[in-house]
């Protein structure tokens, strides 16, 4: 299935820049948070201080951003908070999102973890992945 997906879609031109920094109106900045909301560090910083992401509020769409909390513990633990981003995002296909390397930074965690979670966004046009995310699931759709 994620193999027919692929050969359907041009994966580069949905590539999230390594760099964000700036936004089009229509774009959203989907980055890793914590429960809490503490929007401290990393990319987290950047959405609180550019783009509107609101103090204390770890999930969901804050101005110009949509958090995904990957500090609370495992990829299992993150799985449902990706899944309800897709489903947003699905449903809101007037926007763009820009995924960063959610949960690679600061919570720990490999591309090769948290890609997979993000199988479901492939065939969702208005969701950009990072460039190694891509890679993680181009290689999950070779083996499938």
């Amino acid at each position: 299935m994620m193999d027919t997906v692929f050969s359907s879609i041009s994966w580069e031109a949905r590539t999230t820049p390594a760099y964000i920094t700036s936004l089009k109106p229509n774009e959203i900045f989907v980055f890793g948070s914590n429960l809490a909301g503490n929007h401290a560090g990393g990319a987290a910083r950047l959405a609180y201080v550019k783009w509107g992401a609101v103090w204390g509020q770890g999930v969901g769409l804050q101005g110009q951003t949509y958090a995904i909390p990957t500090m609370h513990g495992g990829v299992e633990a993150i799985r449902p908070y990706v899944e309800e981003f897709i489903r947003f995002a699905e449903t809101h296909p007037e926007q763009v999102f820009l995924v960063t390397e959610i949960g690679c930074g600061i919570a720990g965690f490999t591309p090769n973890e948290i890609a997979p979670l993000f199988a479901a966004a492939v065939p969702v046009q208005n969701v950009f992945l990072p460039e190694r995310f891509w890679e993680v699931l181009k290689n999950i759709s070779a083996k499938a």
